[in-house]
């Protein structure tokens, strides 16, 4: 906590770098009703960011339009995925009280900019989770996430030597955009950032595109799973469930998931799923043996390809978790290094779980020696899958509702993260509803009331 306040105070002194072409900081239209606040004087609800370890569910003003390429969307579903427990947790630096949150959104075009030439109110669309301007040389090439004029934080492009995008409910360190996690969210560059979804695809299918679909198969081509590889996946959650599909549809021959601890469950809950898979449950390895010598065990010399669906937050040791505490880094190596040694020689590891910034006892050498390649997947360009992807959905070759376990209501979502967080509840992936919700789809969940 004391971490991010600190870097909201650096950034601020510094300023940005002023590559941006949209406005930034506009996390919540409250924080300036005249300039942000749609005029009519309505209300939404929307969770924030509360502080470390906590959200909140408020009622504050619905967006207005600010740029001539804004669209206002009518939210008809979010969801939570493992990336806000970063937020959640203070991991992710330069979040501020207030902030509204969620990334993952699909909705019904309410408003458009005089700019917006492609889209219409009444429409319904799913919103990719960067902001991408359409124009830049990244754009260009559809790789969305690294748009160069959405997001001119000093402090990220400081500490990485570049800016990622913009990134909607994804604190001030990505541009300080509101989320949607709400009932309405303020969508630039409306034109680029919006796909339009068919009748055939309800919005619980729909609404993934968002993210978690074009992330995990982005993990799994990135990393150039081919046929006949055997791959292993560290995470058995929603990306590493659909990271394991989408790792047989493109040719692997076998496919091992990895996971343990409270989230033990997850296992057999994408086995169920996926049949072919096959499991390690690290918490109850006998004594002696480790996930590498495991998967060594399994597969000769080990897998081919190894795929980080986790993220560097969570410490496995004491040595990291104390490291991390005393801020001496912000992520553990753990994961990676069990990954590095446990794939074949001149094998691949593709990192998809978010790393925010600097960790110890990284093994360079196994690394270096062994000729392995090591992948840094960075955050999904959306823009270059989701019309695949939209189009594998309508000819049944993906399954988003596979990973659904829970319909829930805007109005529970502070329960709803705390379920999430304890991985408590067989809860994988939540649809959350709000006002403006479509009837639940044929093969959704019903809706769950969590207080």
């Amino acid at each position: 906590m004391a971490l991010s306040q600190a870097a909201n105070l650096v950034e601020k002194a510094l300023g940005h770098t002023g590559d941006a072409i949209t406005e930034q900081n506009l996390t919540n239209p409250a924080q300036d009703r005249a300039k942000y606040a749609d005029p009519s004087g309505a209300t939404m609800k929307a969770l924030v960011w509360n502080g470390k370890g906590s959200v909140k569910l408020v009622e504050t003003n619905k967006p207005r339009l600010v740029e001539s390429n804004d669209v206002i969307l009518k939210v008809t579903g979010s969801t939570v995925c493992g990336s806000d427990l970063h937020l959640l947790h203070g991991a992710v630096v330069e979040m501020q009280k207030g902030d509204i949150l969620g990334h993952e959104f699909c909705g019904i075009v309410d408003s458009v900019g005089d700019a917006v030439t492609s889209l219409k109110p009444g429409q319904r669309v799913v919103a990719s989770f960067q902001i991408a301007c359409g124009d830049c040389m990244y754009c260009k090439q559809k790789l969305s996430s690294q748009c160069e004029r959405t997001n001119d934080n000093t402090i990220e492009n400081g500490m990485y030597g570049g800016n990622t995008a913009g990134m909607f409910g994804y604190s001030h360190f990505t541009g300080g955009f509101a989320g949607g996690q709400a009932e309405y969210v303020r969508v630039p560059f409306g034109n680029v950032n919006l796909l339009p979804l068919p009748d055939s695809v309800p919005d619980e299918k729909g609404l993934y595109l968002s993210d978690v679909l074009c992330t995990s198969w982005n993990c799994v081509v990135d990393t150039g799973v081919k046929d006949g590889d055997i791959v292993a996946i560290w995470g058995a959650g929603p990306i590493g469930q659909m990271a394991a599909e989408f790792s047989f549809i493109n040719g692997a021959s076998r496919v091992i998931l990895i996971d343990g601890g409270p989230g033990a469950w997850r296992l057999d809950f994408c086995k169920e799923k996926i049949p072919n898979l096959e499991t390690i449950d690290f918490s109850s390895l006998p004594r002696g043996t480790s996930v590498t010598s495991k998967l060594k065990e399994m597969a000769k010399n080990g897998p081919d390809v190894a795929l980080e669906c986790v993220a560097g937050e969570y410490a496995k040791g004491w040595a990291h978790y104390f490291e991390m505490l005393l801020g001496a880094e912000t992520d553990t190596s753990e994961i990676l290094n069990e990954a590095i040694t446990s794939v074949k020689n001149y094998g691949r590891v593709g990192v998809t779980g978010v790393y925010v910034g600097y960790t110890n006892h990284f093994n360079i050498g196994s690394l270096m020696e062994r000729g392995v390649r090591l992948i840094g997947n960075g955050q999904a360009p959306v823009h270059l899958y989701w019309e695949k992807l939209l189009k594998m959905i309508e000819e049944d070759k993906i399954h988003p509702l596979s990973m659904l376990t829970h319909r829930v209501l805007i109005d529970d979502m502070e329960a709803v993260y705390k379920a999430f967080e304890a991985k408590s509840d067989g809860m994988q992936k939540v649809f959350v509803e709000t006002q403006f919700s479509a009837p639940a789809a044929e093969g959704s969940p019903a809706l769950k009331r969590f207080q």
